[in-house]
């Protein structure tokens, strides 16, 4: 028998938006939130509960335009989450760039420190491709990760996504660049 949690991994249901919340809060309380998320622990916990009632049910299970994974423990604790936004070719991308095709975009990527080195974030990020592909449809999924967050940039590699050599100015920050990776069917 193992000593290694087991994990559900599973799309949010729109109803569970205190979960996406306290998630969300906990993600930007991590030491690199300032370089990871596009967002402050201040900005979001002021938000009021409307917000994240709307915030849940659009990225909830049967959206096809965004979707939220999470890693959940026995007991029901998510400990791990992302969210897949789609991409239509043609639109204009979340950073400002135009899309050329039909594609996913992982965003808001955490693992809770204590069930960090496990395979849990392999295991999710599996999840969060598989929903892309085999339920959204697309063929390619990128991510950008800042330039400083070397943790996130080597797993990002090791577990398959390239990067393209394009890059884009961080949000808010003059001196930073997004780092854009991909991921593509094979």
């Amino acid at each position: 028998m193992s000593s290694e949690p087991d994990y559900v991994f599973r799309s949010i249901r729109a109803d569970e938006w205190p979960a996406v919340k306290e998630i969300r809060l906990a993600s930007l309380r991590d030491p690199v939130a300032d370089i990871a998320f596009m967002d402050t622990y201040e900005n979001a916990s002021a938000q009021p509960d409307r917000f994240w009632q709307e915030r849940a049910a659009g990225a909830a299970e049967g959206v096809l335009e965004r979707q939220q994974i999470v890693a959940e423990e026995v007991g029901g604790r998510w400990v791990g989450s992302l969210v897949v936004l789609v991409e239509e070719a043609g639109a204009v991308g979340v950073l400002g760039d135009v899309i050329d095709v039909r594609q996913g975009h992982v965003v808001a990527v955490f693992v809770r420190p204590e069930a960090r080195g496990r395979g849990l974030t392999e295991r999710l990020f599996a999840h969060g491709l598989r929903w892309a592909r085999d339920v959204a449809g697309v063929d390619r999924v990128r991510l950008f990760v800042d330039e400083r967050n070397g943790r996130a940039e080597a797993f990002y590699r090791k577990f398959g996504f390239v990067p393209t050599g394009k890059s884009v100015q961080a949000p808010g920050d003059a001196g930073a660049r997004q780092l854009e990776f991909l991921f593509e069917r094979p």
